[in-house]
């Protein structure tokens, strides 16, 4: 088969293994232009790009799809398949009926819950237990296309979001494995989405970040693991901004948001139920760290009311 690949991060790259290694052609893969990164702000290639390139794989990197010269590049490639796995734009209607066979998504949910532009953090930050990768017919609407093929994962409570993302890349992996030899054999399940029970995964903003600690400790912990190591969730201590690592369920009551204790090696903060203990964070200006090497040269007053600027 003939396939053409579109997607940016590196999550992305572990299907495009998956492609390089069936032994099918890639006519063409697609990702994002180069963007600033690091303290010099150097253009950098995505990680699918720097991976096609590296594997001599024509690519290329539009600003938009709407261009007519990249309508008419991706219809030279005469693909029988347009796989898509975390690109960051929607396909419009003229792309997805391009390809011979149809134009597929891989997903990092178990469509229909959590379709949208994170649901790897609102699983974890839900205290999802099973979660998984799905294989989706493309279509017009955001995740709401019919179902090809569902790979299914249990969620460790340990896990942060990064954690369970790098679970999912390797998963993905398998299932684009998986598909590709369906699709070679003209043998693609397809059933349709229980649209009924369908679950939105917005795009994660500075409120969902924020920790107020007016929530369950339980709430709050997974919180924190469904934001963890990137976008971070924080706090403000003294009036510096904290941001949080990682936090284990404490025993402590008190008023929400304030520091109950610091005797067991963590920042224990009193929630709307229960309390939290913070294990591992990164101060303003400064690295990651455990909070016991922290609280070592930084004494915190217990009763201390956080979030007060």
């Amino acid at each position: 088969m003939k396939i053409v690949f579109m997607g940016t991060p590196d999550f992305a790259v572990a299907s495009l293994e998956a492609i390089c290694e069936s032994g099918h052609e890639i006519a063409l893969v697609v990702t994002q232009p180069d963007r600033p990164k690091g303290r010099g702000y150097t253009l950098t290639p995505s990680p699918v790009k720097q991976y096609a390139l590296d594997k001599g794989i024509e690519v290329i990197a539009p600003e938009s799809l709407k261009d007519e010269s990249v309508l008419e590049k991706l219809r030279s490639t005469d693909a029988d398949i347009f796989l898509v796995t975390a690109y960051g734009r929607i396909l419009k209607k003229e792309i997805l009926d391009m390809p011979k066979i149809g134009c597929f998504n891989v997903h990092a949910s178990l469509l229909p819950y959590w379709r949208g532009a994170a649901p790897i953090n609102r699983a974890i930050m839900s205290g999802d237990t099973i979660g998984g990768i799905t294989l989706q017919f493309m279509a017009e609407g955001v995740d709401t296309g019919d179902i090809a093929l569902v790979k299914v994962l249990a969620i460790d409570d340990a896990w942060c979001a990064g954690d369970y993302h790098d679970a999912l890349m390797a998963l993905s992996k398998d299932a684009v494995s998986e598909f590709l030899v369906l699709a070679s054999k003209n043998e693609i399940p397809r059933r349709a989405q229980e649209h009924e029970k369908a679950t939105h995964a917005a795009k994660i903003g500075n409120d969902d970040a924020y920790l107020t600690f007016d929530e369950s400790a339980r709430d709050a912990r997974n919180r924190i693991r469904g934001l963890s190591p990137f976008p971070g969730s924080f706090f403000f201590l003294n009036g510096k901004r904290i941001k949080v690592r990682n936090a284990i369920l404490g025993n402590g009551k008190g008023e929400v948001g304030t520091v109950i204790s610091t005797d067991n090696g963590g920042i224990e903060i009193a929630c709307k139920e229960g309390s939290v203990i913070l294990t591992t964070i990164c101060p303003e200006g400064k690295g990651v760290c455990d909070c016991a090497s922290y609280l070592r040269g930084n004494k915190i007053e217990i009763g201390t009311k956080v979030n007060e600027r």
